[in-house]
C-alpha cells in the first residue's frame, strides 16, 4: 500500500510565525516517519504536478486567500484532509468566511502547541483511511440501508452521518421517542475508523445512580465487600470503539459530573484501583428531550452540554415525514412476513389510516403496530380494522394557543396532502382536483410542506 502523502502548502514566509512553521518537515519527520512529505511554494497552476496528496497542510498569506485556495483544494484532491494554519488574524476573521466551511477540514491558530498539531494530524490520518475505505465501497452499507425515508426533512438529516462519521468528536443526537436514534449512532460507528471495534449502547434511564460509576468505570478485586474478581466497565468493554450513551439527559448531576471528567481528561479511574486508565472511545449520544432547556432549568450541566454537543444531528419525528410511511411499512412488513413465512399486505383503505394518524411513538410504534397486525393476521388481506393504533392524541408544545392551533393546521394539512398524493400515486391534476385545487394552488401547498410528487408515483 502506498504510504500516505502530506503537501506543505505555505503561501506566506513573511509572517511572524515562519520560523516556527520552518519546522514543519522535521516535527513530521519524528513523529509520522512513514509519511511522504511534499513541500509546495510555487503558484496555483504549478500544483496540478503535485503527487495526490492524503493530507493538506495549509498556510495563507491572508484569511482571504485561504477561502479561496481551499476550494482549489477540495475541487482537485476530494479525499484529502485539508489544514489550515492561521497566522495573525483573530478568529474572528475566520468566521466572516463561514461560507466555506464545508470545504475544509480543520484549522489551527498560529502559533499553535505541537503537541496539539500531532493530536489534530493522527485524528486526520484516520479519516483520511476511513474515506479511502468509504470510496472503494467496503463499508458496511447496509446500516445506512435501515434508515428508510425519501422525505427531504429525512434526507437532509442522514446524509450528515458520512461526515459525522469522517471525524472522531462527540456527537449528539437529537430526537423523539422512537425516530431512530440509536439506529443513527450505529452508522456513525460502522462508517468511521473505529467500525472493527465495538459499539456498545447503554440506556442511561435504566442506570442506577448509585451504580453508573462502577458501571462506567469497572472496578478491580476488593474495591468493596462483594467485589471478589475484577469487572470491566463499559468504557474497558468499548476500548477502542464507540460508547452510545441513550437518554443522557436522564443522568444525574454527580453521574453528569464523572462523565465531564472523562470528556475533559480521556481517562478514567475503576473503583479501588490506583491507576488511571485512557479511555480511547468515541462518546455518541442521544436524548429525547431539549438538552439547552435543561441546560436553563439547572438540571443539567451547562460545560457538559458543550462537550456533547461539538457535532449534533436532529432527527424529525414521523409525522414530520409522513410521505415516508409507505416506504416504512413495506420495509417492515417485508421483515415480519419474512419472520413469520407470510404474506400480508395491506389495502389502500389501511394505509390511509396510517397516514392519518399521529404517531406520538414514531417509527418504533409504527413498526410495533405492524408486526402485531402481521402476527394476528388470518387473512393475506389486512385493512384499517386490522390495525390496533392509539389515541393518536397529539398536543405540539407551542408559546400560545394561537401557536399551537397554527402547528396543529399545518399539520392536519400536511398528512391530508400526502394522503391525497397517495390515493392519485403522485398525479398533481387528480391530487388537485380532489382537494377542490386548483393546479397552481395545489403546487404551491405541497412546495410549502416540502412534499415531492415523485415519492406517491409507481416505479417506471
Amino acid at each position: 500500500m502506498r504510504a500516505p502523502t502530506m503537501l506543505l502548502v505555505d503561501a506566506d514566509t513573511q509572517r511572524s510565525c515562519h520560523n516556527q512553521c520552518s519546522r514543519l518537515p522535521h516535527i513530521l519527520h519524528i513523529h509520522f516517519p512513514h509519511l511522504s512529505i511534499q513541500t509546495f511554494t510555487g503558484s496555483r497552476s504549478s500544483l496540478h504536478s503535485q503527487p495526490k496528496p492524503s493530507i493538506i497542510l495549509f498556510r495563507p498569506s491572508n484569511v482571504s486567500a485561504l477561502a479561496q485556495r481551499v476550494v482549489t483544494f477540495r475541487e482537485q484532491w476530494p479525499q484529502a484532509w485539508i489544514l489550515g494554519l492561521i497566522c495573525d488574524h483573530p478568529p474572528s476573521s475566520i468566521l466572516h468566511h463561514e461560507h466555506w466551511f464545508p470545504s475544509f477540514d480543520d484549522f489551527l491558530i498560529c502559533p499553535f502547541q505541537e503537541t496539539d498539531l500531532i493530536l489534530r494530524l493522527r485524528r486526520a490520518l484516520a479519516c483520511v483511511a476511513t474515506r479511502s475505505r468509504m470510496t472503494d465501497h467496503s463499508e458496511p452499507s447496509w446500516y445506512m440501508g435501515t434508515l428508510i425515508g425519501s422525505s427531504p426533512i429525512f434526507r437532509q438529516a442522514i446524509e450528515k452521518i458520512p461526515l459525522l462519521a469522517h471525524c472522531d468528536a462527540t456527537v449528539l443526537i437529537l430526537g423523539e421517542t422512537g425516530t431512530g436514534k440509536e439506529l443513527v449512532a450505529r452508522a456513525v460507528h460502522y462508517h468511521s475508523f473505529r467500525r472493527g471495534k465495538p459499539f456498545i449502547p447503554v440506556n442511561c434511564g435504566a442506570l442506577p445512580d448509585h451504580l453508573f460509576e462502577n458501571e462506567l468505570f469497572g472496578h478491580s478485586k476488593g474495591a468493596f465487600t462483594d467485589a471478589g474478581t475484577e469487572h470491566k466497565g463499559l468504557l474497558a468493554e468499548a476500548e477502542g470503539g464507540t460508547l452510545f450513551l441513550d437518554e443522557i439527559d436522564s443522568l444525574s448531576m454527580s453521574a453528569q459530573v464523572k462523565l465531564l471528567r472523562v470528556l475533559q481528561e480521556r481517562e478514567y479511574r475503576p473503583l479501588g484501583s490506583a491507576k488511571a486508565l485512557k479511555a480511547n472511545v468515541r462518546l455518541l449520544a442521544a436524548s429525547n428531550a431539549p438538552l439547552h432547556q435543561k441546560v436553563e432549568d439547572q438540571t443539567f450541566r451547562e460545560d457538559l452540554f458543550y462537550r456533547l454537543n461539538i457535532l449534533s444531528l436532529s432527527l424529525p419525528s414521523l409525522r414530520e415525514r409522513v410521505e415516508d410511511i409507505p416506504a416504512l411499512t413495506h420495509y417492515f412488513l417485508t421483515r415480519y412476513n419474512r419472520q413469520l413465512g407470510k404474506s400480508v399486505s395491506l389495502t389502500p383503505e389501511a394505509i390511509q389510516k396510517l397516514l392519518m394518524y399521529h404517531w406520538p411513538g414514531n417509527v418504533r410504534e409504527l413498526e410495533a403496530v405492524l408486526q402485531r397486525a402481521v402476527t394476528l393476521s388470518t387473512t393475506s388481506r389486512l385493512g384499517p380494522q386490522n390495525l390496533e393504533l392509539g389515541s393518536g392524541v397529539y398536543t405540539p408544545l407551542a408559546r400560545s394557543l394561537s401557536h399551537a392551533k397554527s402547528l396543529a393546521i399545518a399539520q392536519c394539512e400536511r398528512t391530508y396532502l400526502t394522503a391525497v398524493l397517495m390515493a392519485h400515486r403522485g398525479n398533481i391534476s387528480r391530487a388537485a382536483q380532489a382537494a377542490g385545487k386548483d393546479r397552481r394552488s395545489f403546487q404551491r401547498l405541497i412546495k410549502k410542506y416540502g412534499l415531492d410528487r415523485r415519492v406517491f408515483s409507481p416505479p417506471s
